[in-house]
């Protein structure tokens, strides 16, 4: 099983980013995606931008993430 997680690109470094997750930023890999922009919201995998979400399928995605953590705390 694979998971992805969403997160913002916050900057643009070449083909690096930073990413922040909920206010955890992380450096990953832009080399899978093409046009990648600040202030997209991409899926990461193993460090990888794997692909690039609307706005709108993000703000659901991370919606969902929200939801789970607070039935586990």
């Amino acid at each position: 099983m694979c998971l992805a997680v969403c997160g913002k690109v916050v900057k643009i470094d070449g083909m690096k980013a930073v990413c922040d997750f909920g206010g955890t930023k992380r450096e990953i890999s832009t080399m899978l995606v093409e046009g990648v922009k600040v202030g997209d919201y991409v899926l990461v995998h193993a460090g990888f931008a794997i692909s690039i979400l609307n706005p709108q399928e993000a703000k659901e995605t991370l919606k969902t993430f929200e939801m789970m953590y607070k039935v586990n705390e």
